[in-house]
């Protein structure tokens, strides 16, 4: 009596721990029928116990088994031949027909002399997981998106330039050393490099070298092993084996120690790196993309710069043009700016108005295409009308003095940096010759207010004569 409760709680303790797995586990008899059927079995694959007892495995319609399809019979099944399925990952369907991404597992079953008993499966649900998958194929498709050569507006000759040594970057395993001015768009080249070359589908990791102290950039890069510092609590992998297989961009490369330089030197003759705090050497398999907005040859010059480095870096350099330097781009920019502000804040915004594009057109742009972005995004907040006008633009960009476009000796026209300067009685009635008199393009040109204007002439007594003779005028004719 006793062996018997004895048995009775062993099979009552093996059904609850089989239905406390989160994995689904099923058992076959010698002719592939279902004996027995979990709690998660129910959950992944929404049958219960009582609709699939003594039915054949084929009623979860697996995509693959040990063959690429599920057999035709239980006889066929390869788990007589094989013994074992490990970790084979397909599609079960659903009771309510769509499809199950799982990880199964199966194993036959034999008694002491040898016969089949019968098949134990276990199967993983893996939805989760697969839309992660997806979410991260989503989010790197955006991301190739964003480095697409169609983010980076330009049809000037300049432009053109930049577009050529991309392509051939990207065709290449070259290291690239991307120069130009801050906000010049240095890492979309970067992205566009990546995103166009056989390293696409691994990862583009970017470190912004001035943001970190040297020895947190070298942590940062290298990794650390536990112990090597204070603080240093666990082993950690730095971004040179984060980016492994793909591209590491090094962005403001010029800020970067001497002590940093050295190891960085080594990564690039050797292709290996080490953890801080640890001896062995580690290959790395990465493609090495580095920009600055300084001057490195000249940091070389000074001895701040490593000329063996300088020259490591350099094998295939790309410069990236200031926006003064492509004016003809500017429209383009603007246009596309307008679209994405539209899209993104739900307005219907049409363009600019020739004033505000005159101004634009004539500004310096020191912060380049990321200031113009900036001063697109500015004049949305304050744009009510179906165009950007003048004063929807940052004060900055209306109070920069303008200055007509000239004639260079080769016939080409020439633009003027802006400057800031004060407004001066001769300057006035000089700039309100140049425009007849007309206040309302006075003041676009100095950046003030119409009524500003009206107020200077006022404190200095500048005459409005040619106002009144026109009121004059006007009243003549209307008594005739």
């Amino acid at each position: 009596m006793k062996e018997i409760v004895s048995k009775t709680l062993t099979l009552g303790f093996a059904e609850l721990l089989l239905d406390s797995i989160a994995d689904g586990i099923f058992t076959l008899d010698q002719e592939g029928r279902i004996t027995s059927w979990n709690s998660s079995m129910e959950g992944i694959t929404g049958y219960s116990f009582e609709e699939v007892a003594g039915k054949s495995c084929m009623i979860l319609n697996f995509s693959r088994c040990l063959r690429k399809k599920c057999p035709s019979g239980f006889n066929e099944c390869g788990i007589y031949e094989k013994g074992a399925v490990d970790g084979k990952e397909c599609m079960l369907r659903h009771k309510d027909g769509h499809d199950v991404p799982v990880l199964k597992n199966a194993r036959l079953v034999k008694d002491k002399n040898g016969s089949i008993e019968g098949v134990v499966e276990s199967v993983t649900d893996l939805s989760e997981l697969h839309k992660t998958r997806l979410k991260m194929e989503e989010a790197n498709r955006k991301l190739g998106e964003i480095h697409k050569f169609d983010n980076i507006i330009g049809k000037s000759r300049l432009m053109r330039d930049v577009f050529s040594a991309v392509t051939a970057a990207a065709a290449s395993d070259a290291t690239i050393l991307i120069q130009g001015e801050t906000g010049t768009g240095k890492e979309l080249v970067a992205g566009a490099i990546h995103y166009n070359s056989t390293r696409r589908s691994m990862p583009l990791v970017i470190v912004n070298c001035s943001a970190l102290s040297e020895s947190l950039l070298e942590s940062e890069l290298f990794g650390h092993v536990k112990g090597a510092f204070t603080g240093a609590i666990r082993d950690r992998i730095g971004r040179f084996e984060e980016a492994d297989g793909g591209t590491i961009f090094l962005d403001e490369i010029g800020e970067i120690s001497p002590y940093i330089q050295v190891k960085l030197l080594r990564v690039l003759q050797e292709k290996k790196i080490e953890r801080v705090g640890e001896s062995r050497q580690r290959r790395a398999n990465i493609r090495i993309v580095a920009a600055t907005n300084r001057d490195l040859y000249n940091l070389v010059k000074q001895g701040s710069f490593r000329e063996d480095l300088y020259y490591r870096l350099k094998v295939f350099p790309i410069n990236v043009p200031p926006l003064r330097d492509r004016r003809e781009d500017i429209p383009l920019l603007i246009s596309h700016f307008i679209e994405k502000q539209n899209k993104e804040t739900g307005k219907e915004i049409k363009g600019i108005s020739q004033t505000g594009m005159r101004i634009l057109m004539d500004y310096g742009w020191p912060g380049n295409v990321r200031e113009l972005e900036n001063a697109v995004e500015h004049a949305f907040v304050l744009c009510g009308g179906g165009h950007v006008d003048v004063f929807d633009l940052p004060v900055e960009i209306r109070k920069a003095e303008y200055h007509p476009k000239t004639r260079n000796q080769h016939g080409h026209p020439e633009f003027f940096q802006p400057v800031h300067k004060k407004l001066t009685r001769d300057a006035l009635v000089k700039l309100l010759d140049e425009c007849e008199w007309n206040k309302a393009e006075v003041a676009r040109r100095v950046g003030l207010s119409r009524t500003s204007i009206w107020k200077y002439m006022k404190k200095w007594d500048i005459s409005l004569t040619k106002q009144l003779i026109g009121v004059y005028l006007i009243l003549f004719f209307f008594h005739m």
